[in-house]
């Protein structure tokens, strides 16, 4: 880091998640939300929210599929995101809060577009679940309700 650089690290509890990221005030800044691969064992779907530097809050759950995977997706879809209302878990399906349709755990990001939620980028790192900032501003598409249509 260069003179007069100040690196900040802050660590912030919600829910059961840890998020963890580090910022460099005068360089990009290296951004990373993590997760012990422990709390998604029971299947159940664990919904986030993220705040962005402008008060943006963008939403998104994590869950342990039927098949084993770890899966990420934004709490919205393509078509029904307007309306803000998310999905729900019922079983091994998420059903879409506004819509009603449903979607089999094991086909969170893998098919996208149209009332699928909207897939969020992770990685699983030992036994810990990685998802970078960067992917989870990606979905500010989602959540800028002043852009209701």
């Amino acid at each position: 880091m260069g003179k007069g650089s100040k690196r900040v690290m802050k660590i912030m509890l919600l829910g059961i998640g840890l998020f963890l990221w580090a910022g460099i005030s005068d360089a990009q800044s290296l951004q990373e939300v993590t997760y012990p691969i422990s709390n998604f064992k029971d299947g159940k779907a664990r919904f986030y929210e993220y705040k962005t530097a402008d008060g943006m809050t963008i939403k998104y759950f994590i869950l342990k599929s039927s098949d084993g995977v770890i899966r990420a997706a934004f709490d919205a879809c393509d078509v029904c995101w307007p309306e803000g209302k998310g999905y729900q878990q019922k079983g091994d399906t998420m059903v879409c809060r506004n819509c009603g349709r449903r979607f089999a755990s094991v086909k969170i990001n893998v098919i996208t577009g149209g009332c699928n939620p909207g897939a969020l980028h992770r990685q699983v790192v030992g036994d810990r679940l990685l998802i970078k900032v960067k992917d989870i501003l990606d979905g500010k598409k989602y959540f800028n309700f002043s852009k209701r249509g």
